[in-house]
């Protein structure tokens, strides 16, 4: 290690080393945020380096960490800033691979900057966030010792969050209810730590972790809370806030108190405040003679409120609309072509009877019922999808949606040809349904759930369709690949000779959650799991029902810090009808969050961001919205969980559902992984993650994406998985236990030739992998096709890479060559006969191994 002038001495293998003095860094203009705030470390490695040397602006002082990776250094700035630039002054033992993080409370990071392959020296990093928070975290050590810094300089502009402005003297938590985990006996009460008096005291259980909580009685801007400890205090605590008291955000974290009377500033809103102890000083328990909580007047709007109207995209009509059928085509005349456009559109239908109307959707146009049940708002009309706006062609009727209501069409048959990213949702059919454009040009869907089709049902030309706990008065065909689950009058399982394949139920299941009126209030319905399901689940409808209070309503022009506020404030999220630009991840930490979108509304990340980050929690729903890459790199647009998550969700499972992912095509668009899944039970129930192959921005390079999902949870089941033309695997699969129901997918269209694509003397990446340390995996129906225009001479080794084990079992697969635009050698690894010419036949497998 490098010394400075006055040396510092290191014991390695018994010799005393010195080394060159390290050339002090030019001084910055300005004063960093980061100088002389307060710090933390996850390892310090001796006395003589301790965190704060870090931040002191003396460059003969240092940090430095145990000889470990995965350490941190972490500053809080003391209140919200806005962060440009971040200096790292190493020491000779510096990271070469790590990342600067931000975060508003501490516990939640966003990455700023990802370095890799660092030489030490002096770092200076270009950011842009904002947060209180802003740490170091090392990845991987440059040599054989920890981590060490000179100076950790974070600079910026402060303020720019929700801090207040002027923090009140009075004790807001005052003679307020209180309670506790527990109570050392009946003289120390949760109530004597927010009584006023400096004489009586709660304490504790002589056990960790404790805490105490006072209720404000409503939602308050907190800037600073004061402690007075007894003897018994807390060396390691955590200031949290709460709008409901079951769900926290840690405020502020404190390592090494040393008790007595001590304020805190923090930065946040809550009705609920709590001193959350993790490590007791003492061998006794947690004991406060004083809790004052400070409110202010917040320097922005205050906390973010829920409820409210729901904006000038949602069209929300009732049979005595005037001139509905006007609004419907005006709509539609707009969207029948606009594929990449910008406008987005919810019609949401409220109970009654509805004569004479043709609601046509073009590209995204959502149309609901307002009903608890589909037949509260019957269409005596009809809903349609044709596709005269492409000649006849409905391969790509895309991003568009039905839900919620009954239709009774006027000649007996509704039309609903769609593509992909087009669901057809807890809908009653008082008739018949042809899946396939008027003329029966080419099709290419899709997807139906919880639906009733009275009448039959005709694919005609669609070439692959999943249908899923439903019931059909019939099913006239099919071409390449038809599945069903949980669906009454179904036709039977004939893979070998046909394109059925036919389960009985489905394992596991639930609905996706809709916005509905209970009289004049708008509520969100939360449908309740089901396990082997089979038909519709209405009108029974178990499940829980959310008042739109407790949403945030989100509108064009909401940034991604009001967005995360609301999430912290225990809000749930509803985007409605518009495109969203995002400069830091939404970040859902909360257990049964619902984040559901109307119109097909789109998150599209900036400057390299990732999209969304959901924690590895009980019950998230993800419902209804498009995430649109955008032009600087992204790593992963949705991450479910995090790395190395194992918690069991199995009896309350986060799912997935209508979320739908693409990569150029509105322009240029990158993004390393599209979807990976990390937490345990994760349900995916239809999702289309597309790497464009037409449209603006499109290239092998220019919408460059490897990987469509990568599940590494496991226990994750998907139904209705859509994935396509990603430049590696579309699926790539490492979690245990994982099952698939349908999928389907194209190989990259412009993969220039073999070479690109080839990898482990293979010639190209499978659609759909499991990984070979994968000992249990399931998967029915699924259908794998290659168009390769930029070389048709290229022939892809196979469609499927399994393991082959006794517990991996895949049923049912074919690859296609579409017109001979490329072969597959093989269907699932080096089993199935190779595509034959430009006959555009399936080459199919029906048990492997």
């Amino acid at each position: 290690m490098r010394l400075r002038s006055l040396g510092v001495a290191l014991a390695a293998a018994a010799a005393l080393i010195t080394l060159p003095a390290h050339a002090p860094a030019a001084a910055a203009a300005e004063t960093p945020l980061s100088q002389g705030k307060s710090v933390t470390s996850s390892s310090d490695e001796n006395g003589g380096t301790p965190a704060a040397y870090a931040v002191d602006g003396n460059t003969g002082t240092r940090w430095s960490s145990a000889a470990t990776d995965a350490q941190w250094l972490q500053v809080d700035l003391g209140a919200t800033a806005s962060v440009t630039r971040v200096v790292l002054d190493w020491e000779a033992a510096y990271g070469k691979d790590y990342k600067i993080q931000i975060s508003s409370d501490g516990t939640s990071w966003t990455d700023l900057k990802s370095v890799t392959g660092g030489d030490g020296g002096v770092d200076t990093l270009d950011v842009t966030g904002q947060g209180r928070y802003v740490r170091m975290y090392g990845v991987h050590r440059a040599t054989q010792w920890g981590y060490s810094l000179w100076e950790f300089q974070v600079f910026g502009t402060a303020g720019g969050g929700s801090a207040p402005a002027s923090c009140g003297t009075a004790n807001a938590a005052k003679g307020r209810p209180a309670s506790a985990s527990s109570t050392e006996n009946a003289g120390t009460p949760a109530s004597a730590a927010f009584d006023g008096d400096p004489g009586t005291r709660w304490s504790s259980a002589a056990s960790d972790p404790q805490w105490v909580q006072v209720d404000l009685g409503s939602a308050q801007d907190l800037c600073k809370v004061d402690l007075t400890w007894e003897a018994a205090y807390a060396k390691d605590f955590q200031i949290q806030a709460s709008a409901d008291g079951r769900d926290w955000t840690t405020l502020r974290s404190i390592t090494g108190a040393t008790g007595g009377t001590a304020s805190y500033d923090v930065s946040g809103s809550g009705r609920y405040l709590r001193v959350y102890g993790t490590t007791r000083a003492t061998g006794y328990g947690y004991s406060l003679w004083e809790v004052a909580v400070h409110t202010g007047s917040s320097g922005g709007s205050g906390p973010v409120q829920g409820g409210g109207d729901l904006g000038p995209n949602v069209i929300v009509v009732d049979p005595s609309t005037p001139n509905l059928q006007q609004k419907f085509d005006q709509v539609f005349a707009q969207q029948e072509s606009n594929q990449f456009g910008t406008g987005r559109y919810q019609f949401l239908l409220k109970p009654g009877t509805y004569n004479g109307i043709n609601a046509q959707l073009g590209f995204y146009t959502s149309i609901s019922g307002l009903g608890l049940n589909p037949d509260d708002t019957q269409i005596n009309g009809d809903i349609t999808v044709d596709a005269g706006w492409f000649n006849g062609n409905a391969t790509q009727n895309f991003w568009r949606s039905a839900e919620n209501l009954a239709v009774k069409p006027v000649n007996g048959t509704d039309r609903w040809a769609v593509a992909q990213a087009a669901p057809f949702r807890r809908i009653h059919v008082q008739g018949g349904l042809n899946l396939a454009p008027n003329g029966y040009g080419w099709a290419s869907g899709g997807y139906i759930a919880d639906s009733k089709i009275d009448g039959t049902v005709g694919p005609y030309s669609q070439q692959q369709w999943y249908t899923r706990d439903s019931s059909v008065g019939g099913w006239t065909n099919g071409v390449w690949n038809m599945t069903f689950t949980g669906v009454q009058g179904a036709p039977a399982t004939n893979f070998d000779s046909g394109p059925y394949t036919t389960l009985d139920t489905t394992p596991v299941s639930r609905e996706k959650p809709f916005l509905y009126l209970d009289g004049g209030a708008y509520k969100v319905f939360v449908p309740a799991k089901r396990t082997d399901a089979r038909g519709v689940s209405w009108p029974a409808n178990a499940g829980t029902s959310l008042p739109l209070d407790r949403f945030y309503v989100v509108k064009p022009g909401a940034t991604a810090a009001t967005i995360n506020q609301a999430l912290a404030q225990g809000l749930n999220l509803l985007f409605t009808p518009g495109v969203y630009h995002l400069d830091r991840p939404v970040e859902v930490t909360r257990a049964d969050t619902v984040v559901l979108g109307l119109g097909l509304a789109t998150l599209v990340p900036d400057n390299g961001v990732d999209a969304m980050h959901v924690a590895d929690v009980d019950g998230v729903r993800l419902a209804g919205f498009l995430i649109d890459a955008g032009p600087v790199n992204s790593d992963t647009l949705l991450r479910i969980g995090e790395p190395g998550s194992s918690a069991d969700h199995s009896a309350d499972p986060t799912t997935m559902q209508d979320v739908f992912v693409r990569i150029g095509g509105a322009g240029p668009g990158l993004a390393t992984n599209s979807v990976v899944v990390n937490s345990d039970d994760v349900i995916i129930d239809h999702t289309w993650l597309w790497r464009a192959d037409h449209g603006s921005g499109v290239g092998w390079d220019t919408n460059r994406a490897d990987y469509g999902l990568r599940v590494n949870g496991d226990d994750v089941l998907a139904t209705g998985l859509f994935v396509e033309h990603f430049n590696k695997y579309d699926v790539y699969w490492s979690g245990e236990r994982g099952r698939t129901i349908f999928f389907q997918n194209e190989k990259a269209y412009d993969a220039p030739n073999a070479a690109a694509i080839t990898h482990d003397g293979i010639v190209g990446y499978a659609a759909y992998k499991v990984a070979d340390s994968v000992n249990t995996h399931e998967a029915w129906g699924l259908g794998s096709y290659c168009n390769y225009t930029a070389d048709p001479t290229i022939v892809q080794a196979h469609g499927f890479q399994v393991p082959v084990k006794q517990g991996v079992k895949m049923h049912d697969l074919l690859v296609i060559s579409l017109g001979g635009k490329g072969q597959y050698a093989h269907v699932v690894n080096a089993t199935g006969a190779p595509t034959s010419g430009t006959d555009t036949v399936p080459s199919k497998v029906t048990l492997f191994p």
